[in-house]
């Protein structure tokens, strides 16, 4: 039996006027929602942006005019942030975490992403929500999912289901901000090792350095890495799914790129980082650049969304964004413990 799809709601119109209004009011919600996240830790500006595109959506009439700039933020600004957010990837750090731990890395996200799409299966989710849930919970939270949106659905035809699976990450990711310092208490985890677990389960890299934080100072610096771990991985899994795309797609002419060029870009910044030691006032700029961009395509996102058509989707979904996690986190409890 089907999930009754999330894409029932039409695409935003694609107008052909100027882009700019829409692109400005997008990066004016960014910076909003980056301010805000200063006042919310371990909530990310992505997040709340997504969360003001839908209230905005929802309570008002977008004026027609700003059409072509949410679909430009929607596309290019979100590839561009992906581009950007290889410039937080030291290969040098990743790889003082040793073989075993990296070996767990590609575990958790190899095994994650397999269990979920199988999951979601025996439960009779849409396949294209469930390869967006089992992205989104592998990797890096809402970045990832949108970049697999990016890949199964370049036209933006269903952008509610890429909402619905980043809402999921915002739920099940904010449980885990509370409920994996409380497992590694009543396990008696060393800090490190919890801080493992942690970088290698949750979802979000801001919900990563909320539970680092309350797990100590010693847990959140191996916690990130461990994240950031996962974030590279994110292109790896992007080229196997575009050429997945370009097999299922060849019958009715669609033939995505073998590798994404925002992920070629991805790939490039990582080498820049790891290569040239940049100054740390271009590292900022480069980060409060990324969350911007990306935060302003997450708002555009939201702004194609009816809440009327998310609340259709029904309980499935959460129940695999539920058993994903669950999954996600064993896997890396799992590996943890035997590296330790």
């Amino acid at each position: 039996m089907s999930l009754p799809t999330a894409s029932a709601a039409p695409a935003r119109p694609h107008s052909p006027g100027s882009p700019v209004p829409g692109v400005a009011v997008a990066l004016a919600v960014a910076a909003v929602s980056l301010l805000s996240s200063r006042l919310l830790p371990g909530v990310s500006a992505l997040i709340i942006a997504i969360i003001l595109g839908i209230v905005m959506a929802n309570l008002s009439t977008l004026p027609a005019a700003l059409s072509p700039g949410l679909s430009f933020a929607a596309k290019k600004l979100l590839r561009a942030g992906i581009v950007l957010l290889g410039l937080q990837v030291v290969l040098g750090d990743l790889l003082a975490l040793g073989a075993p731990m990296l070996a767990v890395v590609t575990a958790v996200v190899a095994g994650g992403i397999l269990g979920t799409l199988a999951i979601g299966r025996a439960l009779g989710v849409d396949r294209d929500l469930t390869i967006l849930v089992a992205c989104g919970f592998s990797i890096c939270g809402a970045a990832a999912v949108a970049a697999a949106a990016g890949v199964t659905d370049p036209e933006d035809e269903h952008e509610e289901r890429t909402v619905t699976a980043i809402a999921l990450v915002v739920l099940c990711g904010t449980v885990m901000i509370v409920a994996v310092p409380a497992v590694a208490a009543l396990l008696d985890l060393a800090p490190r090792t919890a801080g493992l677990w942690a970088g290698a389960s949750i979802h979000e890299v801001a919900q990563v350095v909320a539970a680092g934080g309350a797990l100590g100072g010693a847990a959140l610096t191996i916690a990130v890495i461990v994240k950031l771990a996962r974030v590279l991985m994110l292109a790896p899994v992007m080229a196997v799914l575009s050429l997945q795309q370009r097999r299922t797609g060849a019958a009715d002419g669609k033939r995505p790129p073998l590798v994404p060029l925002f992920v070629l870009g991805f790939l490039a910044m990582v080498a820049l980082r790891s290569v040239v030691p940049l100054p740390a006032g271009v590292l900022e700029a480069g980060s409060l650049l990324q969350t911007v961009l990306l935060a302003a395509a997450m708002f555009a996102l939201g702004t194609g969304v009816k809440v009327r058509h998310l609340l259709r989707v029904g309980p499935r979904p959460l129940a695999l964004a539920a058993l994903s996690t669950l999954l996600v986190a064993t896997l890396a409890l799992a590996g943890v413990l035997l590296t330790a």
